[in-house]
């Protein structure tokens, strides 16, 4: 049976992106802060899953008792660099009556007729609860960015607004962690062609995937200003590599865990007598 081997280095101190940063630097399929295999990963996340669980229940029992604590996570990344694996084997630890996940696609008609953010602020997460954005406000800087539906001035104050958006979030009491998961090109054109060899995994491909991917070293750039712009000391970002998609699930299952511990969540201590409560219950 494959040993739990923990993180040498916090993932929060080896992925933020600081001063200076690179995108072409991170090797997609490096395992930064972590020396275990395959195997060691994928125990260790299912070991951590009680964890993440526990303490997602303390931060919902703590919101039903007035505090105004609560966590978003931000995911984005090219097509198939493993969002919905993060939803599905990290998040999916989570009691779903505390998690607010929103997959945001292509905004509708009433949409676009307010600002970018107009959508996107209906679903910030509620006071104990956690919060998941599968792509968010970012697609407004970064497919725009890269099409040219928005010029130099626009971009300019869309970051602005992102910045001052996820402060106010801040202020309310929300935790951001905000994940890029890096993937390599080759890396996708396999993950492409794994889903056409695979009749159950069709309806996941879209010839827009395909079109995308021409673009994908103005992505790089898209990102790369994104991170300049927009990591700041309240929400910085997390570059993951994310080749192994082992290594990048218990990434992104570590930096939900260290911000909720940075929360020093407890259970709501009860406001009437217990043993007098359990005498009643007794007797009933």
């Amino acid at each position: 049976m494959a040993v739990a081997v923990e993180f040498a280095k916090s993932p929060a101190a080896v992925l933020a992106v600081g001063s200076g940063f690179s995108l072409v630097d991170v090797d997609p399929a490096s395992t930064p802060g972590y020396s275990g295999a395959k195997a060691d990963g994928q125990a260790l996340l299912v070991t951590q899953d009680a964890r993440l669980k526990e303490l997602q229940e303390k931060l919902f029992a703590e919101g039903k008792f007035g505090s105004n604590k609560r966590l978003l996570l931000i995911l984005q990344a090219m097509d198939t660099a493993g969002k919905g694996g993060i939803v599905s084997h990290v998040v999916g630890a989570m009691d779903p009556q505390g998690v607010q996940l929103a997959a945001f696609k292509a905004p509708t008609d009433e949409e676009k007729s307010h600002d970018f953010l107009w959508r996107i602020e209906k679903q910030a997460p509620a006071a104990g609860m956690v919060g998941v954005f599968d792509r968010s406000h970012y697609e407004d800087v970064l497919i725009h960015r890269v099409h040219g539906w928005a010029d130099a001035d626009e971009l300019e104050r869309r970051y602005a607004a992102i910045n001052d958006f996820e402060a106010r979030l801040a202020e309310q009491g929300t935790a951001i962690v905000k994940v890029m998961l890096n993937i390599s090109r080759n890396e996708q054109k396999k993950r492409l062609i794994a889903r056409l060899d695979d009749p159950s995994k069709h309806w996941k491909y879209s010839r827009t995937d395909l079109k995308e991917r021409a673009f994908w070293g103005d992505y790089m750039d898209a990102y790369g200003a994104a991170f300049r712009k927009t990591s700041t000391e309240i929400a910085p970002w997390h570059v993951v590599p994310a080749n192994k998609k082992w290594y990048a699930r218990i990434a992104v299952q570590q930096l939900l865990l260290e911000a909720l511990d940075r929360m020093a969540l407890a259970w709501p201590k009860a406001d009437f007598d217990v043993a007098a409560e359990r005498g009643l219950v007794a007797d009933s």
